[in-house]
C-alpha cells in the first residue's frame, strides 16, 4: 500500500472527512440563508419605498387632478438614480414618466408584478436590443381610468445576490481546500505516532520486552493509551521475569529434593535387607514427598491468587474469626517450642474476599513466625512471644502478626516476598520461601499489600485488606 493510500485509509482522515462535509453543508447553508435572507431585505425595501411614492402621488392627484400628476411625475422622473414612473390613460396612452417599452399586458392588472422594461433615456439603445432592465413594480388604477406605475430597478439586487453567492462559493472553496490540508497535516502527524508505535510493538513482540511505546507528553488520549499500554507492558515484563525467576529456583530447589528422594529410594533398595528398614525408608520417602506436594500446592496458590481466579469465590467474614482459628490451629505447636501465642482481635474486622485464601495466607505468617521466635541476640529477657491481631484502621483491615525472632533487614524487605527467596539466616530452617510470596500474591488479589515491619526486636507482618461491609451473625 502506498504511502498516501495509507493516509486515505485512516480513521482520523475519514473523521475529517466526515466533519469536513458537514461543516461545508453547514457553511453553504448558512450563506446561501444570508444571500437569500439580503434578497428579501431589499425587496422589502422597494416595496415600502413605493408605496410611500404611490401614496404620495395619490394625494397629489387628489389634490391637483391628472395634471398636477403628470408635472410632479415628470419633476421626479428627471432626477439622477429616480425610481420608474409611468402615468398612462385608460388605453394606455403615455402622459408622462420616464419608462417606455414594456411586456404586453403590464399595466393591464393593478398590482406588484416583476417585469422587464426599458428607460425613456435609452430608447436609441433599446432600438438595437440594448440595456434592458428588471423592475419590481406595482401598478396603481387612479380615479378617472388613469393608471399609475411606480417601481425601482433590480439591478443593485441581483448585483448584491451575485456577490453574496459567489463570495460563498469561494468561501465554501476555500473551506474544503483548508479543511483537506488541515486534515492531511493531523492525520500525517497521528499516523507518525501510530507508526512509531507499530514499529515498538513488533520490536516488543520480537522479543524485547524492555521496548516502551513512546509518548509525545502533549496528554492526548494517544499519550494516555500509550502509558496505560506501557504500565501493562511493565507489568508483562515484571511477570515473565518472574516466570523466569520461578522456573530457575523451581529447578535449583526442588532438584535437591527429588535427588535426595530418588537416591534414599535407591539406597533403600541396595542397603535394606528388613521389613522395617524398608518401612523406615519408605516414611522418610513418604514425608520428602509431603514437603514437595506442599511446594506445588503452595506455587498453584500463588498462581491463583496472581491470576485473580479466586475472585469467583468472595464472601464477607469477620476477619478476626479467622485470627482467632489460625491461632487455636497453630497453639499446639507454639506450646511445644515454648512460644506464647498470643490473640488481640477483640472488635469485628469485616472484609470481603476469598475466606481460604487469607487463612492460608495468615497461617503462613503464623508459620514463619513460629519457626523463627526466638530470643533475638543482646536482647535477654525478652520472652519469645507471638501477637495474632485483627483491627479497623479506617477503610481497611490490618492481620498483623508480631514476633520476637531475629527479624528481616530493611534492604531485604522487598526480596523476601518473591517465590523460593530465602535468607541465609533461615537456610537451616525447613521450607520453601513461599510463605511471604503467598501473603503478598493473596494481598494484592484483595487490593491490599503486605508490609513488614520492624517489632524491636523482632518482625511483624500485616495484610492490609480493604474494608467490607458489615458482617451478618451467625446466630
Amino acid at each position: 500500500m502506498t504511502a498516501l493510500g495509507k493516509l486515505f485509509r485512516t480513521t482520523t482522515f475519514k473523521l475529517t472527512l466526515v466533519y469536513l462535509t458537514v461543516f461545508a453543508l453547514f457553511a453553504a447553508f448558512l450563506l446561501g440563508y444570508f444571500a437569500l435572507n439580503t434578497r428579501r431585505l431589499i425587496t422589502e425595501q422597494i416595496t415600502d419605498t413605493v408605496n410611500a411614492e404611490i401614496t404620495g402621488l395619490s394625494e397629489q392627484y387628489r389634490l391637483g387632478g391628472i395634471r398636477r400628476l403628470v408635472i410632479v411625475v415628470d419633476a421626479r422622473a428627471r432626477r439622477p438614480g429616480s425610481s420608474l414612473y409611468l402615468v398612462t390613460t385608460y388605453q394606455g396612452e403615455s402622459l408622462a414618466g420616464n419608462v417606455t417599452s414594456l411586456p404586453p399586458g403590464t399595466l393591464d392588472n393593478t398590482g406588484w408584478i416583476e417585469t422587464s422594461y426599458r428607460r425613456l433615456d435609452e430608447s436609441e439603445a433599446s432600438e438595437r436590443g440594448d440595456h434592458e432592465h428588471h423592475a419590481l413594480v406595482r401598478v396603481f388604477q387612479l380615479p378617472g381610468g388613469f393608471r399609475l406605475l411606480v417601481g425601482r430597478d433590480l439591478e443593485e439586487r441581483e448585483r448584491l445576490y451575485t456577490i453574496v453567492l459567489s463570495a460563498g462559493r469561494w468561501s465554501v472553496l476555500i473551506v474544503v481546500v483548508l479543511g483537506l490540508a488541515g486534515g492531511l497535516f493531523v492525520t500525517r502527524r497521528v499516523l507518525r505516532r501510530v507508526d512509531a508505535m507499530t514499529e515498538t510493538t513488533r520490536t516488543i513482540m520480537a522479543g524485547d520486552l524492555g521496548e516502551r511505546l513512546p509518548v509525545a507528553g502533549s496528554g492526548d488520549e494517544i499519550d494516555r493509551l500509550a502509558e496505560n499500554l506501557n504500565e501493562m507492558l511493565e507489568r508483562i515484563e515484571a511477570l515473565m521475569n518472574g516466570l523466569k525467576e520461578v522456573s530457575d529456583n523451581i529447578a535449583h530447589d526442588l532438584k535437591t529434593p527429588l535427588t535426595r528422594l530418588r537416591n534414599r529410594a535407591e539406597q533403600a533398595l541396595r542397603t535394606s535387607g528388613s521389613e522395617t528398614e524398608y518401612r523406615s525408608a519408605l516414611e522418610t520417602i513418604i514425608e520428602e514427598s509431603d514437603d514437595l506436594i506442599a511446594t506445588f500446592n503452595a506455587l498453584l496458590m500463588i498462581a491463583r491468587a496472581e491470576s485473580g481466579q479466586a475472585r469467583d469465590n468472595m464472601s464477607e467474614f469477620d476477619a478476626a474469626e479467622i485470627a482467632q482459628d489460625v491461632c487455636e490451629l497453630y497453639e499446639p505447636l507454639a506450646d511445644e517450642k515454648g512460644i506464647a501465642l498470643k490473640i488481640d482481635a477483640g472488635t469485628p474486622a469485616p472484609v470481603k474476599a476469598n475466606r481460604e485464601l487469607v487463612s492460608q495466607a495468615l497461617a503462613n505468617l503464623v508459620d514463619n513466625a513460629i519457626k523463627y521466635s526466638e530470643p533475638k541476640e543482646g536482647a535477654p529477657g525478652v520472652a519469645p512471644e507471638i501477637v495474632v491481631s485483627a483491627r479497623l484502621e479506617g477503610e481497611r483491615v490490618l492481620l498483623a502478626v508480631a514476633d520476637r525472632g531475629p527479624g528481616i533487614p530493611e534492604a531485604d524487605r522487598g526480596r523476601v516476598v518473591e517465590r523460593f527467596v530465602r535468607l541465609e539466616c533461615s537456610r537451616s530452617q525447613p521450607g520453601s520461601g513461599l510463605g511471604l510470596s503467598l501473603a503478598a500474591a493473596v494481598a494484592r488479589l484483595h487490593g491490599g499489600e503486605l508490609v513488614l515491619e520492624d517489632n524491636q526486636p523482632g518482625l511483624k507482618s500485616i495484610i492490609a485488606l480493604p474494608r467490607g461491609g458489615p458482617v451478618q451473625s451467625a446466630g
